[in-house]
């Protein structure tokens, strides 16, 4: 199937044109008109087509194929209905190659080797898959080979020579060249860079190059088509088609006469099946490396180890791995440098370090078992446990060189932290928010805006955190060599998970310290809420080796786990791929990511960080869950018995933690780790006590 690919560049070259690679996202405007618009770019001369497979969250596609895909899950488009779509232009005369272009998890819930040979049985050539590397793709290239599908690299203005030649080896058909940073979209230009891009590669290799990102016009189309053996174009066809159904136009017709125009052809073009025997050039075909890459090869590229157990990984755009070594590569000299130790403890005064470990003695007695402890980060400067980890990667980003910050939040709390550091440090900031988050934390949005920081409502999905990282992570990917993004959980790919747990240990190795000086001994069981998972891997690591430690995660069990409104992920999720990590998610069986809920907004995520997914796994760590209304149990006991108001997320680990407490004997000991303080939840609590209120007996009306 890869020969078809190979074929279609060797016809245009033959021709003296560059290949035609067009884009269009399957099931948009509809699954019928998909395979109308097959038929039509055809016949409008591509040469080469793209089918984008819908993925709820994408992270490197522009406001244009992003729409595209929406629509396109509001029909029900899934790989089914994908493969359906080929099957059914094929059927009907189809003839040019066909590549699936998208997001590796819904891949991963197909099943990859019922994907690739579904796709041969199909009519699907190969595959370029924007967030799988070949790093992390080793065992979906084996199946590719086995099958004699094409996988398509991806190379990027960003990536180095010496990664380059690694590519280049790999590529059995073409590489995909990404001839600009950013998501996708037309531009008014091509990058001037474009030549400099393009030489760079063929200095390893011979392979065809197909270059997008921007390319709209005929001009465009013959700058490009100078350099390479490929134009590719999707937005500015996704852009039509969307035009020609508000004006109920003929849309096959609208991007037909649309091909004709941009490729320069003078007339329609039936296009001959290829032929099985019709093979390319030796050199072309027996381009791609001899071998795949082996799981051990990540090693060239990360120098700490990027797993834990089978969960994390580093899956991102080509855009973003030069960036990641860079970072890991700066982590690790800091963490070897004594200088860097002393500049971030020299802040400690400034974050109120170290955080105060406080028995809580009315909440003791009424529970009844045993001694209940407060780690009390919420009385870190900012009112929570972020500051930690925006100190540590701020002095990093300095390191870095990097002028711009970016960030995303969910209850607020790391943004106020990331915009706090911002301005103590003289650095740009620029912090996205869910639309619904901004509304339940407006006191945060202002807090962040007065010092200095430009928030960025979100608009798409859910409007929570989930859809804030997926904006911050385009934000990255277009502005990676001037911004750092400052993850404020233990999540994303690798390094970011161990270097949130580096800033964050520090909760758990003061309480170690202070339980030892106020208690004599470890505790008995350290409580913790978990959404992505900061807070909580802050504590739980440094006691992971002390087995008499009982390690208890709290998520949020929204209006119950048995309901569609939760975000319990390790107790109902399933393992995938998303935001750059192998982790468990809250997903359908298709892969599709479903929409969360919780009181409170930080735990409003439908992922978790790939090292509490390891702990679950291993059987080291316990995860409970703890719905709203018993959140608010929690919330009231502290507030009423401790006169301590704290977060809606600790929240949740208060209540657990008094399950604990009377499950255990009055001479054991455990430790909550107060996260954040209340404050900032007082109008979401005022909001849903009218109906949680009753449930539990409190009543505050006035």
């Amino acid at each position: 199937m890869s020969t078809g690919l190979r074929n279609a560049f060797k016809a245009a070259k033959e021709q003296n044109r560059p290949a035609f690679v067009s884009f269009i996202t399957a099931g948009y405007p509809s699954p019928d008109q998909t395979v109308e618009n097959l038929l039509s770019l055809e016949r409008g001369g591509a040469d080469v087509i793209e089918m984008g497979i819908p993925f709820t969250d994408p992270l490197a596609d522009g406001p244009t194929i992003q729409r595209a895909s929406t629509a396109a899950l509001k029909h029900g488009t899934d790989i089914t209905m994908c493969l359906d779509m080929v099957r059914q232009a094929r059927a009907r005369g189809l003839s040019v190659p066909i590549v699936f272009m998208g997001y590796y998890n819904p891949i991963l819930a197909y099943g990859e080797e019922n994907m690739v040979r579904d796709c041969k049985e199909a009519g699907v050539n190969g595959y370029i898959l924007v967030d799988l590397p070949p790093e992390e793709s080793h065992t979906f290239r084996n199946i590719c080979y086995k099958y004699g599908l094409s996988y398509i690299p991806l190379i990027a203005p960003s990536t180095t020579e010496k990664r380059i030649e690694l590519l280049a080896k790999l590529a059995d058909s073409f590489i995909y060249v990404i001839s600009r940073m950013g998501v996708t979209g037309a531009k008014d230009t091509v990058n001037a860079e474009l030549p400099q891009i393009v030489a760079r590669i063929k200095k390893y290799t011979q392979v065809p190059l197909a270059v997008g990102f921007g390319v709209s016009t005929r001009e465009h189309f013959a700058q490009v088509g100078a350099h390479s053996e490929g134009v590719v174009i999707g937005s500015r066809l996704i852009t039509l088609i969307g035009e020609s159904i508000e004006k109920n136009e003929d849309c096959g017709k609208v991007i037909e006469q649309y091909a004709l125009e941009v490729s320069g052809r003078k007339e329609r073009i039936e296009l001959k099946a290829v032929k099985s025997g019709d093979f390319a050039d030796l050199e072309v075909s027996d381009a791609a490396g001899k071998g795949p890459f082996s799981p051990d090869d990540i090693k060239n590229f990360y120098a700490l180890e990027t797993r834990f157990g089978e969960f994390g990984g580093a899956y991102v755009p080509e855009a973003l791995v030069d960036c990641l070594t860079q970072l890991e590569t700066c982590f690790i000299d800091a963490m070897n440098d004594p200088e860097f130790k002393k500049e971030f403890e020299s802040y400690y005064d400034y974050i109120s370090r170290p955080s105060q470990l406080q028995f809580a003695n009315r909440l003791t007695e009424d529970v009844g078992g045993a001694k209940i402890w407060l780690k009390r980060e919420d009385l870190n400067h900012t009112g929570s446990h972020k500051i930690n980890n925006a100190v540590g990667q701020i002095l990093l980003a300095k390191r870095l060189g990097k002028k711009r910050i970016i960030a995303e939040t969910g209850a607020g709390q790391h943004g106020v932290a990331t915009a706090t550091v911002c301005a103590k440090f003289g650095l740009e900031c620029v912090v996205y928010m869910g639309e619904e988050d901004c509304r339940r934390q407006a006191l945060n949005v202002f807090r962040m805006q007065m010092l200095g920081a430009t928030v960025i409502p979100v608009k798409d999905g859910s409007r929570t955190l989930k859809d804030a990282i997926n904006e911050a992570m385009r934000d990255w990917v277009a502005n990676v060599s001037t911004t750092h993004y400052l993850v404020g959980s233990a999540i994303g790919p690798h390094p970011f998970p161990q270097i949130v747990r580096e800033f964050q240990s520090v909760i758990g190795k003061e309480t170690k310290r202070q339980m030892q000086e106020k208690a004599g001994k470890l505790p008995d069981a350290v409580v913790a809420c978990v959404g992505g998972g900061s807070n909580s891997i802050g504590m739980f690591h440094p006691f992971v080796n002390d087995e008499t430690v009982r390690i208890v995660g709290v998520e949020a069990a929204g209006d119950g786990v048995d309901t569609e409104k939760h975000s319990a992920t390790l107790t109902k999720g399933t393992p995938g791929v998303l935001h750059g990590t192998r982790t468990y998610l809250l997903q359908d069986q298709k892969g599709q990511i479903i929409e969360t809920h919780s009181v409170s907004a930080g735990l409003d995520y439908p992922g978790v960080g790939p090292e509490h997914s390891y702990l679950k796994d291993a059987g080291r760590a316990e995860y409970r869950t703890c719905d709203d209304a018993q959140c608010l149990i929690g919330f009231r006991k502290l507030t009423q018995l401790e006169g301590i108001i704290p977060a809606l997320e600790s929240s949740h680990a208060i209540y657990t933690a008094m399950e604990v407490a009377r499950e255990l004997p009055k001479d054991k000991d455990v430790v909550i780790c107060l996260s954040g303080r209340g404050d900032k939840d007082m109008h979401t609590v005022t909001e849903v006590l009218p109906t949680l209120g009753p449930k539990i007996g409190w009543d505050l009306r006035f």
